[in-house]
């Protein structure tokens, strides 16, 4: 028999925001509902500060201090990676569950302005290499159990909460966390589900033989919860049982419906389609500062640009740049062909030509590390590759390119142009998922109009990427054209305001439609 969750107190989001009841108000500004506060558990593979692959974890950390001021208190629930319990030293047991089979210890931890909750089962992940990957780069080869039991443990925590603290909603991120969805309904726990797809390319894709090991009811193993082309997907299993999907953008949410961007799930999207919406991711603005940026060599803000310089100086001399006033172009990103990282050695001759110098940052394809590597050699001082990431770089880059380049084949949203535009760095994007929406091409009409943040180029093509190109640097060879575009880039607001707002919105429409109130069209599928 499985135990039941004992967990003893400690302190709960709804105590800390009790003062923060929200109303409603109709067409004439009347109060006609008042709100207390949500509680609502968020269940995700990884959070910045603590574990970090990716955006996704930028997001998991930025997004539940955001939701604060909207009366909402997020718990973040992520598996106890050693990393993760070495960084969280102030933390306590919360309680002691048996899930698949395996013995399972629950902390509780407020790090780093996070609420914490950290599944901790060290057969499954305390392992050498990173949350997906071993330290050879393959696949863990049971990461189907392993976020199974993540997943299970959301499910348990939604069904008898923690010390009377129980979620209103259960808002879960990607395929490691979809079968959470599954837990949840197979045992009747009536918390409405949140589903955010951050990247549809990753489905958590099983073969059919795990199925049995899942403790799953035998009719899930079908066509319309689990079942995908004869293996399983948690990431459809989220989509197909989740009350509301959304996605990181709302051009995203459109794209997926399609057969070229739905990865083989378009069918699945378009049966969800009256649930399906997009949110566009936000950042951090007090992490994402330059006017208070630890990392880099000079703080400015927007009365202060020409502080600029120490920060561009200082990228020369850290990457090995040969010094010059040509400008500075920097990728900082998975080196992917998704990333679009194979179209950019054909444009570096023209860019050496215009006296431009590259900086590549990051890990990934070795094929494609490997067109570049021969750029750089041939290009010496011209042409950097650094194979790696650290967020010391990262800010540093953001601080003292003149350019940042994303030529992403797609992307459902994209934080690094965002990172780009809050430090006057340009962006160059591809014209695709959240990159379209967040960046306004520096076309003759948009400069005219005081509008312009960036360059856009169709995504794929390497002669739109050169073009952009192009017209970035002879926009920069301009002081006072290229000083008015850092500045409309700098006064766009990314923040996490709006959109906090749009989920927290969502959040109670769904409670509302659980306590029998119409609200849309909100579907269960089971």
């Amino acid at each position: 028999m499985t135990r039941k969750l004992e967990i003893p107190p400690f302190d709960s989001h709804s105590e800390r925001i009790s003062n923060g009841m929200e109303t409603e108000t109709d067409s004439k500004g009347r109060i006609v509902r008042r709100f207390e506060p949500l509680a609502v558990l968020a269940v995700a593979s990884e959070a910045f500060p603590v574990i970090k692959t990716g955006g996704l974890a930028d997001v998991i950390g930025s997004l539940p201090k955001a939701l604060l001021s909207q009366g909402v208190g997020a718990r973040t629930l992520i598996p106890a990676y050693p990393s993760v319990l070495a960084k969280c030293e102030d933390k306590e047991v919360a309680g002691q569950m048996s899930l698949l089979g395996e013995q399972v210890t629950l902390w509780a931890s407020h790090c780093n302005d996070l609420e914490l909750l950290l599944v901790d089962c060290p057969a499954l992940f305390d392992r050498r290499g990173g949350p997906y990957l071993d330290d050879q780069g393959r696949n863990h080869p049971d990461n189907w159990r392993r976020f199974a039991l993540l997943s299970a443990a959301a499910a348990r925590i939604a069904a008898e909460g923690v010390d009377g603290w129980r979620p209103d909603v259960v808002h879960l991120h990607d395929w490691q966390a979809g079968l959470t969805a599954a837990y949840m309904r197979a045992s009747g726990i009536d918390v409405p589900i949140v589903l955010t797809i951050h990247n549809l390319a990753f489905q958590g894709q099983f073969p059919v033989s795990v199925f049995s090991e899942l403790g799953l009811p035998d009719h899930f193993l079908h066509v319309n919860a689990l079942e995908y082309y004869g293996d399983i997907s948690f990431l459809k299993a989220g989509i197909r049982m989740a009350d509301a999907v959304t996605t990181v953008s709302p051009t995203y949410a459109r794209e997926i419906l399609t057969e070229e961007q739905g990865m083989g799930m378009a069918g699945v999207l378009q049966s969800r389609r009256s649930v399906l919406s997009g949110i566009v991711n936000g950042i951090d603005e007090d992490i994402w500062n330059p006017l208070t940026d630890p990392y880099i060599a000079q703080n400015y803000d927007l009365d202060s640009i020409d502080r600029r310089r120490d920060n561009r100086d200082a990228v020369e001399r850290t990457f090995g740049l040969t010094p010059g006033d040509g400008a500075i172009l920097s990728v900082i990103s998975r080196l992917t062909w998704q990333k679009g990282i194979d179209l950019l050695a054909p444009v570096l001759p023209g860019l050496i030509d215009r006296g431009a110098r590259l900086i590549v940052i990051g890990e990934g394809d070795p094929s494609i590390i490997y067109g570049l590597a021969e750029q750089a050699r041939k290009h010496s001082g011209r042409v950097v590759i650094h194979l790696g990431f650290s967020e010391e770089s990262a800010h540093l880059l953001h601080a003292g390119s003149d350019i940042v380049i994303q030529p992403s084949r797609f992307e459902p949203c994209g934080l690094t142009q965002l990172y780009a535009l809050r430090y006057g760095a340009i962006p160059i994007v591809a014209r695709t998922g959240g990159l379209a929406e967040t960046v306004i091409d520096a076309n003759e009409a948009a400069m005219a109009a005081g509008v312009a943040t960036g360059f856009q180029f169709h995504p794929g093509s390497i002669e739109d990427l050169y073009n952009a190109i192009d017209r970035a640097l002879t926009t920069y060879d301009n002081t006072g054209s290229w000083r008015r575009l850092q500045t409309q880039a700098m006064r766009t607001d990314f923040g996490w305001g709006r959109s906090a707002e749009r989920y927290a919105r969502l959040y109670r429409q769904l409670t509302r439609s659980q306590a029998g109130v119409t609200v849309g069209d909100v579907r269960r599928c089971a």
